[in-house]
């Protein structure tokens, strides 16, 4: 799910000149950009705010509809201070680090974190306040992820949302023919598909085994998990969802397996 669920985020590298307070176009950064922003504010926010490496929405109050809620900010390390505003290493302090805590404040372990429509996005500084020396993260809960068209509102109340078994509106299924290219929705719309376990391909500090070796490890493990899921039937039928290099690098070790079920 990635810039939300962000397991990566397919941005060109760029090397950027520091130009003392001020932008790359030479445009000072607004109030407030070089501080982190407030923790637990809510937005609404669209997928293309999240498509975007940073945001300057206005919070609304939690009691209103809303679609983000900051559960995470922070300053970026020391190590940092020269980095590129699309460095590599930054992005991955930013997986690594908003992953974690989408878990424990959500309360889903790493499957059912896969498994959930919600998902989690971060921002940085704009570039304005980049240049001029701001290093911050902030981690976003969302209604939604990569292949939802809008998002869902949030309830006023999201830490620990995920905690025992979530309703079905805190579920992500699928519509269309096959999982690859579906739009993903909440289980409580019609839906064709639901994801229903993951797969564990490796530790932390294993290499990367090839998109082969993990296509093929992801369709074998599934064909049995979903056949057991779905108490082996005569027929069925089942998808995955599996990733590549980058997202392995950027620390995501798991695939997740599909159901064909419109329950």
């Amino acid at each position: 799910m990635p810039h939300a669920w962000r397991v990566v985020v397919p941005l060109v590298m760029l090397t950027v000149s520091v130009t003392g307070c001020f932008g790359a176009a030479g445009e000072a950064p607004p109030p407030g950009a070089m501080s982190a922003p407030d923790l637990d504010a809510c937005r609404m926010l669209s997928p293309d705010d999240v498509s975007h490496p940073s945001n300057s929405t206005d919070p609304v109050s939690c009691d209103q509809p809303h679609t983000a809620q900051t559960y995470a900010v922070g300053a970026l390390p020391t190590t940092f201070a020269d980095a590129s505003y699309d460095d590599v290493e930054v992005r991955a302090f930013a997986y690594q680090t908003c992953s974690r805590r989408f878990i424990t404040f959500t309360g889903a372990d790493e499957s059912l974190a896969m498994r959930s429509i919600l998902s989690w996005a971060w921002f940085r500084p704009s570039r304005a306040a980049w240049d001029a020396g701001a290093r911050w993260y902030r981690c976003d809960v969302i209604g939604g992820g990569d292949q939802t068209r809008t998002y869902v509102n949030l309830p006023a109340r999201t830490k620990g949302l995920l905690l025992g078994r979530p309703k079905d509106e805190w579920m992500v299924c699928a519509q269309g023919a096959t999982v690859s290219g579906s739009v993903k929705v909440p289980c409580t719309a019609k839906h064709d598909w639901r994801a229903v376990t993951t797969i564990v391909l490796g530790s932390s500090g294993d290499t990367y085994p090839g998109d082969r070796a993990v296509q093929a490890r992801t369709r074998d493990f599934c064909s049995k998990s979903v056949g057991a899921w779905l108490d082996y039937p005569v027929d069925y039928d089942f998808g995955y969802s599996w990733f590549h290099v980058a997202e392995w690098n950027a620390g995501n070790r798991r695939s997740v397996c599909w159901a064909r079920t419109d329950t």
